[in-house]
């Protein structure tokens, strides 16, 4: 059963419910107040079987339901699962992906704000078409109906699935909040900076400054600013190209060990100092706004707060509440035992059975150390073509052709210019019109050399993305179906709590969760991260013997599980 909710009015909704068929007329359709609108959803929740609530952006829809105190089990968030629709291959041809621009196709991803010229949109699409948006249950049985006339609707319908609970997901974490100590947080900064300045850097900081002025002989020198450090590094003998860190570790001269940790610490202090604790952290909580579905290949991004970036340094202040535990959990060596799936490649996957992944492919006899697994396998997934990884990608297509030749085929698609599709239908967008203006050039009667060089540069480019995305893609597919099986089993260890007072989910990080929970069901649920990843491995690759290992640790604080 599903209850499609739409606006209606400023200050009413329409609930229409329908059955697995959505075709017919809703078989109850009611307009009712926005105030009446938790009260609804609370009795429908409550009875059986519970519904799965239609609407077209969760952020919208369910935060004010769960500020009631009212959290629904399913949903299907219209924006993001018409996203995935209209780019799939599994769904080309169908009236979806045919349809002209409209409403539905003016969200954005994060990387598009961020790189509006990237190309890495969803789609490329002009202007929408003037006209009202659609209602959530026209654009929903347009989106059955592009599932049912898919190529392989099983794996649709889970990719959709997922994405939605997702959806729910990223608003849980926002309303429930990271468990965070601001005087923790205050004390980690201090024994790394000194006291708070009233303005300016930090004693530190200013010392090191003091330092880096007094070896580079520049009194005056801003080290904030690449141009003038580049200079004044120029000036003393120093001869590099670059400020980046990677360059600078390479010279001997006594001004480069201050001058790292400068950019070290500065770096924390602005991306997680004292400006970042007043404006993210309050009454105990760090509440980041996530974005799923915010990088192309579905990967989760935040608008603000930096989750995904949550440095080593300041773990220290993630503290579980009195009473409560922290179940901090990591997947090993996602990506390439999703590869493994992928290319059904058996040998692969027997490698990182019952152990560490990398150390099986050594005892595979593929390469001789561990370190030399994880670059050949980097190397594989993202392009690597030259240094250590370009001479032990022969030696990895060996010991496992299927998984190597799988990422070459979705690199050689893409240097054609051609799509590639995850595991469940998500697909790459196409290269965007200055890739196609290349290639044109290239290929015209009067190209030059010149024309030539960039068209093969963009092609190696745009084949090295579509090599990984095959495989990063399907990874974030791996999580969003580990995260929805977590999120349930956590809410059936206290079932009728709220949010808050039962164990749920408080952190993500691509690979990584974090649950809050009472200490009596820590180790419920730990053991059921556990189990929730076994059963993510099952939903995406059925019997193939692929193994997704979880560690999970039970901690007072973040950091003690690293």
């Amino acid at each position: 059963m599903h209850i499609v909710l739409d606006a209606s009015g400023p200050d009413a909704v329409q609930a229409s419910t329908i059955g697995d068929d959505v075709s017919p007329p809703p078989a109850d359709r009611r307009v009712l107040a926005r105030s009446e609108l938790a009260a609804f959803v609370r009795a429908r929740e409550a009875e059986e079987p519970r519904p799965r609530w239609v609407w077209s952006d969760s952020r919208v829809w369910y935060a004010p339901l769960l500020a009631a105190g009212v959290r629904v089990e399913r949903c299907v968030d219209l924006r993001l699962c018409h996203a995935i629709l209209r780019a799939s291959s599994f769904t080309a041809g169908t009236a979806l992906a045919a349809a002209p621009v409209g409403p539905w196709d003016t969200a954005v991803t994060i990387e598009q704000e961020a790189h509006p010229d990237a190309h890495t949109a969803l789609f490329e699409l002009d202007a929408p078409a003037p006209g009202a948006t659609p209602s959530a249950l026209d654009e929903f049985r347009q989106q059955q109906e592009a599932v049912a006339a898919s190529s392989d609707p099983g794996r649709l319908r889970l990719l959709l699935a997922a994405e939605s609970a997702g959806a729910l997901i990223g608003v849980e974490l926002r309303h429930a909040g990271l468990p965070y100590s601001a005087e923790r947080h205050d004390d980690l900064l201090t024994e790394l900076f000194g006291a708070r300045p009233a303005y300016g850097r930090p004693a530190v900081l200013e010392a090191l400054v003091a330092e880096i002025r007094a070896g580079l002989e520049a009194p005056d020198l801003n080290p904030d600013s690449p141009p003038d450090l580049l200079r004044a590094l120029q000036r003393a003998g120093i001869m590099v190209t670059s400020t980046r860190s990677w360059e600078l570790r390479r010279i001997e001269h006594p001004v480069i060990a201050p001058l790292l940790r400068y950019k070290k610490l500065s770096r924390l202090l602005a991306a997680n100092g004292w400006a970042w604790l007043d404006s993210w952290v309050r009454d105990g909580r760090f509440r980041p706004d996530y974005v799923p579905g915010g990088v192309v290949t579905g990967r989760w991004a935040t608008r603000g707060g930096g989750a995904l970036q949550l440095p080593k340094q300041v773990r220290g202040a993630v503290v579980a509440d009195p009473g409560w535990k922290l179940v901090v959990a990591d997947a090993a060596q996602l990506e390439p035992r999703i590869l493994a799936g992928l290319s059904g490649d058996q040998a692969m996957a027997s490698a990182g059975r019952g152990k560490d992944l990398y150390e099986g492919i050594v005892a595979s006899g593929a390469v001789e150390e561990r370190a030399q697994a994880k670059v050949a396998m980097l190397g594989a997934m993202y392009g690597a073509t030259s240094g250590e990884s370009g001479r032990l990608m022969p030696r990895l297509a060996r010991s496992f052709p299927r998984a190597v030749r799988l990422v070459e085929e979705a690199a050689r698609a893409g240097e054609r210019g051609e799509i590639v599709t995850s595991r469940l239908g998500r697909s790459s967008p196409p290269p965007g019109g200055s890739w196609r203006a290349a290639q044109g050039a290239a290929s015209a009667s009067d190209s030059t050399a010149a024309d030539e060089r960039r068209a093969r540069t963009l092609a190696r480019d745009w084949g090295r993305f579509t090599r990984n995305f095959v495989v990063q893609a399907s990874a974030a597919e791996w999580a969003l179906c580990w995260m929805a099986e977590l999120r349930n089993r956590l809410a059936a260890l206290a079932p009728g709590a709220e949010l808050t007072d039962a164990p749920h989910l408080v952190y993500f990080l691509h690979d990584e969760v974090i649950v809050h929970t009472p200490e009596a069901l820590a180790a419920a649920s730990a053991e059921a991260v556990v189990a929730a990843a076994q059963q993510a491995g099952r939903l995406l690759f059925g019997g193939f013997p692929v193994d997704f290992p979880v560690t999970a640790a039970v901690v007072d604080s973040y950091a003690e599980a690293k």
